[in-house]
C-alpha cells in the first residue's frame, strides 16, 4: 500500500513537472498510454482524455505549441498564454493520477497547479534572458532540450517512477547550481 502510495505520488509530481515545460507533451503522453497500454489507467471523467477527439486536439495543440515556442518574441507571447494551460494541465495529470489512492481531488489540483505553475515560471522567465544574450539564436536550442525533457520526465514517470525521482533530483540540482552561479557572477563573487 505504501509503496503504490509512492508511486503513484512519484508519476503524478513528474507529469506535473513536465506540464510546466509543455502542457501538452504529458497530456497526449497519458493520453496514448491510457487508449494502446495497461500502464495509464483512468478512472470516471479521467477517461475521456484516452478518446481520439482529445488526442487528436492535443496532437495538434502540441504542434502549434513546438513551432511558436522556437521563435523568439512569439514564445514570450505563448508563455503568457500557457500561464493558465500549464498548471492548468498539471492539475488534470496531478488529480487524474492520483485518483487510485485516494488523495482529494481538490488537494491534488493544487499540488498539480503548484509544481506545473513553479516550472512555468522559471521557463517563463528564463526565456526572454536567453532571447536578449543570443540573439534569439538560442530559443529553438533551449525550447527543444524542454521537449525533451518534458517528454523524458512523462515517460519515465509512468515507466519508472523510481528513476524518475533520481533524474528530477539531478534536474533540480543542475538548475540550483546554474541559479547560484548566476547570482555569484552578478553579485561579484566570481
Amino acid at each position: 500500500m505504501i509503496g503504490q502510495i509512492f508511486l503513484s505520488l512519484t508519476t503524478a509530481f513528474g507529469l506535473s513537472t513536465a506540464a510546466g515545460l509543455n502542457a501538452y507533451i504529458p497530456l497526449l503522453v497519458v493520453a496514448v498510454l491510457g487508449r494502446f497500454t495497461n500502464l495509464v489507467t483512468l478512472n470516471g471523467a479521467w477517461e475521456a482524455l484516452t478518446s481520439w477527439w482529445v488526442i487528436g486536439t492535443l496532437t495538434v495543440l502540441l504542434a502549434v505549441e513546438v513551432l511558436v515556442d522556437k521563435v523568439p518574441a512569439a514564445d514570450t507571447v505563448n508563455d503568457i498564454i500557457q500561464t493558465f494551460i500549464r498548471p492548468t494541465a498539471g492539475a488534470i495529470l496531478f488529480a487524474s493520477t492520483t485518483k487510485t489512492i485516494g488523495l482529494h481531488p481538490v488537494l491534488a489540483a493544487i499540488c498539480g497547479v503548484i509544481l506545473a505553475g513553479g516550472v512555468h515560471a522559471v521557463k517563463a522567465g528564463g526565456r526572454p534572458v536567453v532571447s536578449a544574450t543570443t540573439g534569439g539564436l538560442g530559443n529553438p536550442i533551449i525550447s527543444t532540450i524542454e521537449d525533451v525533457i518534458s517528454f523524458t520526465a512523462s515517460l519515465l514517470a509512468i515507466i519508472v517512477p523510481y528513476l524518475l525521482l533520481f533524474f528530477l533530483l539531478l534536474l533540480f540540482s543542475l538548475l540550483a547550481w546554474w541559479y547560484i552561479r548566476r547570482w555569484r557572477r552578478n553579485h561579484g563573487y566570481w
